[in-house]
């Protein structure tokens, strides 16, 4: 039988988790002397059972069964390294927190690669008691819009889905958030640092004049 589950990973896992035997088979409902023939090589978990036990350790079931022993059980764990995929078919967002191979509609997707935003892509921030209110100078028809904008902190992600002839607009709890993103069906991914972008009259950092000069001059240049 391969050693596609090597009983290092388990025990490597099961410590770093702070559990027992006793613990990890009583959340797999099997004994802690299976889990115990699993830690030292005598037996192999049943294959219905990696996809449980990589849910208890909560990491993906291809890291558990590299067979390899895990020193992060989540190398993928801060949001801000978060990669965005859309599909130009049917316009599906998705998400992923690490490297991944994102198919649909028969097409491979490529993670977007985020820029600064810019003169086309104005974006304003209101800190409003514990919200960020996003608001980006941007149109919203069925040929040019935002897809969606999300927020990332470095453990949580906020996304929101936008819509033609909606509002190109957003509202975000604070908690942390380092970064925000947005998608423009045309011209791709931006991202912005929300302090740059903030109109925030609490903190003293209040850009709001500048700011409304650029809409205007971005109106004037590009209609």
């Amino acid at each position: 039988m391969n050693q596609y589950v090597t009983g290092a990973v388990i025990k490597e896992l099961r410590e770093k988790n702070r559990m027992t035997q006793l613990q990890l088979a009583e959340k797999l409902g099997v004994s802690d002397k299976t889990v115990s023939k699993w830690e030292t090589g005598r037996g192999y978990p049943d294959v219905t059972l990696l996809e449980p036990i990589a849910d208890v350790f909560r990491i993906s079931v291809t890291e558990l069964i590299s067979g390899n022993t895990i020193h992060n059980t989540n190398v993928s764990a801060n949001m801000l390294r978060s990669k965005f995929y859309v599909c130009p078919v049917c316009g599906n967002v998705i998400h992923s927190m690490g490297e991944s191979e994102i198919h649909c509609h028969g097409l491979r997707l490529a993670p977007l690669d985020a820029e600064p935003t810019d003169a086309r892509h104005i974006v304003m921030i209101e800190h409003v008691e514990d919200e960020y209110c996003v608001r980006i100078d941007h149109p919203m028809t069925k040929e040019h819009y935002i897809s969606f904008v999300a927020a990332a902190s470095y453990d949580e992600i906020q996304m929101v889905k936008l819509y033609p002839e909606g509002n190109a607009g957003a509202r975000f709890k604070i908690r942390g958030v380092k970064r925000i993103f947005f998608c423009c069906n045309r011209d791709g991914l931006f991202s912005i640092d929300p302090v740059k972008g903030i109109d925030d009259k609490e903190s003293g950092y209040n850009h709001t004049r500048e700011r409304r000069e650029l809409e205007q001059a971005a109106a004037m240049l590009f209609g």
